[in-house]
């Protein structure tokens, strides 16, 4: 066994802790990975309230780790000690079936086992990132660009998959109109790839001062969705919307700017069913879909295109120590865009 620390929530009300857990010992597939940082998620609030249901307590958030191969088993190939490394959302799927074989893994069949707050094949809970360990199977490892900071880039294990892959499977490019719906952790990096892509990119906030923050980022245009007037301007001329709001709000507000064919993809997860008449989707014939993070392999696509472009994201490096205090400045959305914890904060006093 491999002894560990980390922060965790014992229960859905008290602040998290610090606690000693035993990591598994290491197997002949398996990666040992000494965490550098990991980031900050909505969902994991979400879990570690119990918001979703399924909590399993103590529970150790966290998917969004990046860090160094500490040690490797004896039949991983892929890998070696010192390698720069990350771990997303998932650290197992079954392996069998067609989704899969098709290397979209985030939708095994059997259900993926997730980083944290999920059953592993021993039948013990996994635990996260906000830890100084984590040993993963070998596949479920990826390859983090050498050149970019590993507390920039640690959100991009979810942040960045969440959103690049829907643009990727919509082909969003040169010509087409985008709109991101909300400008946190996932609609920064929403403009970000769509800019990248070459789209006509217009953010959608409530908070008329992020404004600046969003054409600074790339947008061509901010849209106050508060105001009927803006809203109006846009009707029926989106190619795709991206919303990555997870909160309760109105979504036929923003099916109403689709053009005909047009796509609303939802990336946020609200904890409260949104309402939605079908009339609004059969006018036009649009489409309302949704994402689920991506597949190892669409995964280590993205990122090696943010290598290549040298995109990040925007962060606010904190010590676990201040992990209660961000949970609640998260609440309050105040954060530009993603919270990562310094690992090596665990060591201090």
């Amino acid at each position: 066994m491999i002894k560990s620390i980390g922060y965790a929530a014992f229960d859905a009300l008290s602040p998290l802790k610090p606690y000693s857990f035993d990591r598994r010992a290491l197997g002949a597939t398996d990666v040992h990975i000494e965490i550098a940082f990991c980031g900050i998620c909505h969902s994991d609030l979400h879990t570690v309230r119990n918001e979703w249901g399924g909590a399993k307590y103590p529970l150790i958030p966290g998917h969004e780790i990046t860090g160094h191969v500490k040690a490797v088993g004896s039949k991983v190939k892929k890998f070696k000690v010192g390698d720069t490394v990350g771990v997303g959302c998932m650290v197992n799927s079954c392996g069998h079936c067609t989704c899969c074989k098709e290397d979209l893994q985030q939708f095994c069949a059997r259900g993926f086992t997730a980083t944290y707050n999920s059953t592993d094949a021993e039948g013990k809970t996994t635990q996260g990132g906000y830890s100084n360990h984590i040993v993963v199977e070998e596949k479920f490892v990826l390859t983090m660009p050498p050149h970019l900071k590993l507390e920039n880039s640690a959100p991009l294990l979810c942040a960045g998959i969440t959103t690049y892959s829907p643009l990727r499977h919509w082909k969003i490019t040169k010509g087409h109109k985008v709109g991101i719906i909300g400008l946190g952790g996932l609609g920064h990096m929403g403009v970000k790839f769509a800019c990248s892509f070459g789209a006509h990119v217009v953010v959608f906030t409530t908070s008329p001062h992020k404004k600046a923050d969003a054409l600074k980022l790339g947008a061509h245009e901010v849209v106050i969705s508060k105001n009927a007037d803006e809203m109006k301007i846009h009707l029926n001329t989106f190619d795709f919307m991206l919303d990555t709001v997870s909160a309760p709000h109105n979504v036929e507000n923003y099916m109403s700017l689709l053009k005909h064919d047009g796509t609303l993809c939802m990336v946020g997860a609200s904890p409260e069913p949104h309402q939605i008449s079908s009339s609004v989707v059969i006018r036009g014939r649009k489409n309302l879909s949704g994402s689920l993070i991506g597949g190892l392999a669409e995964t280590q696509e993205m990122l090696d295109y943010c290598g290549k472009h040298h995109i990040t994201c925007d962060v606010e490096l904190i010590p676990i120590q201040k992990i209660n205090l961000a949970y609640e400045r998260l609440l309050k959305s105040d954060v530009k865009y993603r919270f990562v914890i310094d690992i090596s904060s665990l060591s201090h006093k």
